[in-house]
């Protein structure tokens, strides 16, 4: 846990998928402290059309290589926040070669009563998982 969505523009081998993953996961794993084996992905692509991503005034230009992250987690320290995104964007320029640029993310915070992650019982209340 967290629970990871990532938008992509169609048109990825399933190997670039898998390094785009491993890259994620890895930047979780670092700045949220989380367990290696803590690991939920999802991955949705998408025709080009159906992805618009502007860059509110920022002066940013995005490409087809462009990743959107989407991260549903427990409540996270700030710092901890900033690490994932810095680790996140290195990641994945450097493992590969996504331009920061084209990384967009948002991260949703619930609590410890809004995950279940089997057996129709949920964990994090029932002391299962910490």
């Amino acid at each position: 846990m967290p629970l990871i969505y990532v938008d992509l523009i169609e048109g990825r081998t399933q190997s670039e998928v898998a390094r785009l993953l491993d890259a994620i996961h890895d930047a979780v794993v670092e700045a949220f402290g989380v367990p290696p084996r803590d690991r939920y992905q999802v991955v949705r692509t998408h025709p080009a059309a159906e992805i618009v991503a502007l860059d509110t005034g920022l002066g940013i230009d995005r490409t087809p290589r462009l990743v959107i992250v989407h991260v549903v987690s427990r409540r996270r320290e700030r710092a901890m926040k900033e690490q994932f995104f810095k680790v996140l964007a290195s990641n994945l320029d450097v493992r590969c070669g996504i331009d920061p640029a084209d990384l967009i993310v948002s991260i949703t915070e619930n609590g410890d009563e809004d995950w279940s992650f089997g057996h129709g019982r949920a964990q994090f209340l029932t002391g299962e998982l910490t």
